[in-house]
């Protein structure tokens, strides 16, 4: 009896264990293969090689870009190496991207390990840049202020709090004010990835300001990019592994309701809104695998999305942009400016396309 008892339990325990590997899997779209899609004209950003995670354009065409990100399990090309962010000028005809140097006594720059960006602009059209850090696999977020005379960043403050703990990206709504997703997995151990594993919705969103810290919106398997609507009223979210963009209503006292969701048959990564039109454009992994599990002889593809009209009962979805990883190796990120599409990844080069 004790034996067949054991044997029991051992094939209820294969039986899950099979389930949950076949949702992983499927989470993951461990077996999806993409159909290219080709743009008229692109060209790799100079001065971009170890990754482009996220970026924002200004309405004046500058553009801010995180680079050289290190992320538990995902490949990096210089590990040993502090990352950075680049400024590049939509504006010009081969734009380059260059580094900022950032200034301030009371930052870590051998440390620096940027992830999510987002600007936000006063009255005074003075530029802020909030950007998610990971000194150390921790995290922080990081206040500059843009010196637009010298192409610098002053350092203003690091904010750090309990209820942000593993910050994967950002909207800034005011200098020191913003929404941030915790995807809770950027911890470099065991636990971590059994629970990234099991699939566990323990990733929610968190607003920040000086005076008031709570979560608005929980439950999410892989919390991943945030935006918000160029009206400011409607909060998006993007839920990596689910494979789904959440729209959010977003309240006076900064508190959020759920409206609507869109499911994709990919990995959506960072959002991006078109100011003036206000079109989402997502940078996606139609296969997941391929990023945790890297091999440069099958390398991991990359996709762009444009979604119009996402508040009405039938928002278009077009995609713009796929390729297999043969040019362009893990998108996470695309944003437009006057008929030019720009195109991030999380460890590989940037394109720069025209529409």
């Amino acid at each position: 009896m004790a034996k067949l008892m054991v044997l029991t339990v051992l094939g209820l325990g294969l039986a899950l264990f099979r389930d949950q590997r076949s949702s992983y899997q499927k989470r993951m779209n461990a077996f999806l293969e993409i159909k290219p899609v080709e743009l008229s004209s692109c060209n790799f950003i100079k001065g971009i090689e170890t990754g482009s995670e996220d970026l924002e354009i200004l309405r004046n065409g500058l553009a801010f870009i995180s680079s050289g990100l290190k992320y538990p399990g995902i490949k990096s090309f210089e590990p040993d190496k502090p990352g950075k962010l680049l400024l590049m000028n939509l504006n010009k005809e081969d734009p380059t991207a260059l580094e900022l140097r950032i200034i301030g006594s009371t930052f870590d720059l051998p440390s620096f390990n940027p992830h999510g960006v987002s600007t936000f602009t006063d009255e005074d059209n003075t530029v802020y840049l909030l950007v998610v850090n990971h000194p150390n696999y921790k995290t922080t977020i990081e206040v500059f202020k843009f010196q637009e005379d010298d192409k610098s960043l002053l350092h203003l403050k690091t904010i750090r709090h309990k209820l942000l703990p593993n910050v994967n990206d950002i909207v800034a709504v005011g200098p020191e004010h913003f929404y941030a997703t915790n995807d809770h997995y950027f911890v470099n151990n065991y636990l971590r990835s059994w629970e990234l594993y099991l699939g566990i919705a323990w990733s929610h969103v968190v607003y920040y300001s000086p005076d008031k810290v709570q979560v608005v919106a929980e439950g999410f398997d892989f919390a991943n990019g945030i935006n918000i609507s160029p009206d400011g009223r409607y909060v998006y979210i993007a839920e990596l592994l689910a494979h789904k963009i959440h729209v959010y209503e977003k309240h006076a006292n900064w508190t959020l309701t759920p409206l609507k969701s869109l499911e994709f048959d990919t990995l959506v990564d960072n959002i991006s809104v078109d100011p003036v039109t206000g079109d989402l454009w997502v940078g996606c992994h139609p296969n997941g695998m391929k990023i945790f599990f890297y091999d440069e002889e099958n390398p991991p593809a990359s996709e762009v999305l444009q979604i119009q009209d996402i508040l009405t009962e039938n928002p278009k979805i077009k995609v713009v942009y796929a390729d297999n990883g043969t040019t362009l190796q893990g998108s996470t990120v695309a944003s437009v400016y006057k008929g030019k599409l720009l195109i991030g990844t999380v460890f590989h080069k940037a394109l720069y396309c025209k529409l």
